[in-house]
């Protein structure tokens, strides 16, 4: 790599530098703190106020969104769709393997089936204004917390993993991505060229630390959902714990920075969507990126004993 293009990767297309750094995510080089879009679904009477939450984004070099066409039954797909084109260069990263389910209890339903994958990325293309999505999760239902297949909805991961392959031949999709796998799971799914994994993972919930390291070694970038834990009354939260809360006093900072800083310092290949549907929040996520915690801080946020929550909803 050239000194000029070291240089290009620091700054994202926006002209500001990249919050966290650059990261790679499939063949793309995005900022590793991005946006994760599914808060945005609270401001649906106010299409203006998400609109805004999206381009601050921007402007502060995220060039990285995550979204789904479940996330408000494609509302939060449209803001994405109106908020950014081509010339500002973000990379969109989308999800299959639920589908919107309005009025029930829990608003998805499982979709698991090679056709139905291939459906709701036909949906996210039209949802977002895009002739190819640069990535797709399978948001597969074995491991927590979430959704669980039952039925015809257990799927064999090697057809669903055919059906992508397929989609990325066909230029509809750039790279494909897992969330919510398991270890094994990863393993088998090395050989289709996974470029990012997606799974509950926070500084007090590190269960699946051979997974990350892993992603390391394999050159995928983790990119955890639930980043500060806690989505769930069972789960716990960063903001809870005491070491978390002192280290973020040392600091001058808050413990949710503190948990996300230490992310970005735990692992290179980490890469973070934290959501949020109010500018103010946004801009303190990605200060976090500023955030420069040092050995004895972190030697003490690495003791903080992780604790698992498994927490099936369906």
């Amino acid at each position: 790599m050239t000194a000029n293009t070291t240089s290009l990767t620091k700054l994202a297309p926006s002209g500001v530098p990249r919050p966290g750094g650059a990261g790679t995510l499939g063949d793309h080089t995005v900022s590793r703190i991005g946006y994760g879009a599914m808060q945005l679904e609270r401001l649906h009477g106010d299409r203006a106020a998400a609109i805004a939450v999206l381009r601050r984004a921007w402007e502060l070099g995220v060039d990285h969104v995550d979204t789904a066409q479940f996330y408000g039954d494609g509302f939060v797909n449209g803001l994405i769709r109106d908020a950014f084109g081509p010339e500002d260069g973000v990379v969109v990263v989308s999800k299959v393997g639920a589908d919107p389910d309005p009025g029930a209890d829990i608003p998805l339903r499982p979709a698991q089936r090679p056709e139905q994958l291939r459906a709701s990325v036909e949906d996210n293309l039209a949802s977002l204004g895009l002739d190819r999505i640069p990535v797709v999760n399978l948001r597969r239902l074995d491991a927590g917390p979430g959704l669980r297949a039952s039925g015809d909805q257990v799927v064999d991961l090697d057809d669903q993993l055919a059906t992508l392959i397929t989609l990325r031949e066909e230029g509809k999709i750039g790279a494909i991505g897992l969330s919510g796998i398991t270890l094994d799971g990863l393993r088998r799914a090395l050989p289709a060229r996974i470029a990012c994994v997606q799974n509950a993972y926070s500084l007090v919930s590190r269960g699946d630390e051979g997974m990350l390291q892993l992603c390391a070694a394999e050159r995928i970038a983790w990119v955890p959902f639930f980043p500060l834990g806690g989505a769930f009354p069972a789960m716990p939260k960063v903001t809870d714990d005491p070491v978390a809360a002192a280290a973020a006093q040392s600091l001058g900072c808050t413990p949710a920075q503190v948990g996300l800083t230490w992310l970005l310092h735990h692992a290179p290949n980490i890469m973070l969507i934290p959501g949020t549907a109010h500018i103010r929040h946004l801009e303190a996520n990605i200060a976090a990126a500023m955030i420069a915690p040092h050995d004895t801080v972190m030697a003490a946020l690495d003791a903080i004993p992780s604790t698992s929550a498994d927490i099936p909803l369906g």
